[in-house]
């Protein structure tokens, strides 16, 4: 077990990008959900983008035998870019050569859609001896503002064990969600985790912090991960492999963030981010926001 005077830093991070996006049928027949663009960005670089902002120095995509085009969109672009260059459009060129450079990206396959610990138990042979910890990164989560990655890797540094990111609910919409059984620590938004219930009836919630899609996990979990069986749904369940660590005494915390999110796993999410994005965007904003404004008053 790693302990609160290990080198704590993470330097590698997973993405579990191996879903078959059913609920953005039929887009995703040919395009791989991850992909599509948020205003002009990838969802997938936008997490890419939080974990280099974190310190992590590569990225390992955990995807499916057919979706190959998530791991080519962070290579490099020769030909484009030197057209780019050519014609002199240097804002395009600094987009196009993003994400490349933020972080060394890899692939694991998951060659069934097993559950969220299966699919990062495959990115387990990629890890180093470095690797005391890994940082895990649901695409379909935006976690707003970024940096909560950064706070997750402090309190892992004092308590030791791995960390996980939660919002707080309010209890009467907290059933769709994990929620964690805490108590407190000298810090507001630090609590320490003593189990989680999916799903709860609000009166059964045993808090009203949630799971979000950021996880600081300890080494451990890879050997947690290969002595669970399956869980919800026959499948291999994160949380399961989580719980398992409290109950042998790892320590675990969540960080409570304070910030927003959007859910880029359904359109109605998706759409909410790129209308927030784009409000937000110097060349689209100002004329989308007066068109909203208008659209709004005419819509029956």
């Amino acid at each position: 077990m790693t302990g609160p005077m290990s080198n704590t830093a993470f330097r590698t991070a997973i993405v579990p990008a191996a879903g078959l996006g059913t609920r953005f049928l039929p887009a995703t027949k040919a395009v791989p959900k991850e992909l599509l663009p948020v205003v002009d960005t990838p969802g997938i670089e936008l997490v890419a983008g939080e974990a280099a902002e974190s310190g992590a120095q590569r990225m390992i995509v955990v995807t499916s035998p057919d979706k190959q085009a998530v791991v080519d969109y962070f290579r490099s672009r020769p030909e484009l870019e030197q057209t780019l260059e050519a014609k002199g459009k240097t804002a395009l060129l600094e987009k196009v050569r993003r994400a490349p450079g933020l972080l060394d990206v890899e692939v694991a396959i998951q060659e069934e859609a097993l559950g969220l610990g299966h699919a990062v138990a495959q990115a387990a042979p990629a890890l180093t001896d470095d690797d005391d910890a890994v940082a895990v990164l649901l695409p379909d989560d935006l976690v707003l503002p970024s940096g909560v990655l950064s706070k997750m890797a402090e309190v892992r540094a004092r308590f030791g064990g791995s960390v996980l990111c939660a919002f707080d609910i309010p209890k009467e919409q907290i059933s769709p969600y994990g929620v964690f059984d805490v108590t407190d620590t000298d810090d507001g938004d630090v609590k320490r985790v003593h189990g989680m219930v999916e799903k709860p009836a609000p009166e059964d919630a045993p808090s009203t912090y949630a799971a979000a899609g950021r996880y600081l996990l300890d080494r451990a979990i890879f050997d947690a991960l290969d002595r669970i069986g399956p869980g919800s749904g026959g499948e291999l369940q994160l949380t399961d492999a989580v719980a398992l660590l409290i109950e042998e005494g790892h320590p675990v915390h969540i960080v409570v963030h304070r910030g927003g999110r959007h859910d880029l796993g359904n359109p109605g999410g998706f759409l909410r981010a790129a209308v927030d994005f784009a409000l937000q965007d110097a060349d689209y904003g100002p004329a989308l926001r007066d068109w909203l404004k208008e659209r709004i008053e005419t819509v029956d």
